[in-house]
């Protein structure tokens, strides 16, 4: 078993506060807040990502509205219960945060069309935990759906939810229940609609990991990668 968690889960993310900071829990008298990072994609979208951070990793203007920020950490779930039913909730949880000055934020903005910026990749190692569910839309597009289970410290693990797209959505129709894959992608988020027995219809967001690349690990190290085409207007 891999006991490097840094390895395992890594992700780079550059963006944009939105909204205001909340408070999120303490643990050992250190307090911990929440916030949405906006991400653009090239499509012109843009994902809303929540940003899990220690006050020790920030000041009084760090989490200003439209401050941009460079953030390094995990992404990350916990099991939430509400009305007695368990449901995983996902966020980032940051280990380290930059403020991005305005004279960086020009440079940047003059090598918008260079690929190799990278403003949102995230990197998991872990194991296959329930079977792929393949299908097909309407106009043939291939998809994957992916629970990964990523191992962290102190015998805990994370489940992420991952969607793979094309010959990455194929591929993983045949992955068994505890293979182990590496795969490199980026957090999206997405709203839906969930229907209530009462009738009622509530929006939700829900939160995952777009799949780029996908290596399966075996046991003798050899690995098998695909890659496939640029997702970003998904």
């Amino acid at each position: 078993m891999d006991t490097n968690y840094l390895e395992n889960n890594y992700l780079t993310l550059v963006g944009k506060v939105t909204g205001e900071k909340k408070f999120s829990h303490e643990i050992y008298g250190e307090r911990f807040y929440i916030f949405n990072l906006e991400i653009p994609r090239l499509s012109g979208v843009s994902d809303l990502i929540p940003i899990t951070i220690s006050e020790r990793l920030i000041s009084e203007d760090t989490l200003t509205e439209g401050q941009k920020l460079l953030v390094k950490g995990q992404f990350r779930s916990y099991n939430s219960y509400e009305s007695e039913k368990n449901r995983l909730i996902l966020t980032v949880f940051a280990k380290d945060v930059k403020v991005i000055s305005e004279e960086e934020q020009s440079e940047e903005e003059n090598e918008i069309t260079r690929k190799d910026v990278i403003t949102n990749e995230v990197v998991l190692v872990g194991y296959i935990c329930k079977k792929p569910i393949y299908r097909q839309t309407p106009f043939g597009r291939e998809i994957a759906d992916i629970l990964l289970a990523v191992n962290r410290a102190y015998n805990k693990s994370d489940y992420i939810p991952c969607i793979a797209w094309g010959r990455n959505a194929r591929f993983c129709q045949n992955l068994e229940v505890g293979a182990q894959i590496k795969l490199v992608g980026r957090v999206q988020s997405r709203t839906y609609e969930k229907k209530h027995e009462d009738g009622s219809v509530e929006t939700r967001v829900a939160y995952e990991v777009s799949v780029g690349s996908l290596e399966v690990i075996e046991e003798n190290d050899n690995e098998t990668t695909i890659e496939t085409e640029n997702q970003e207007a998904v």
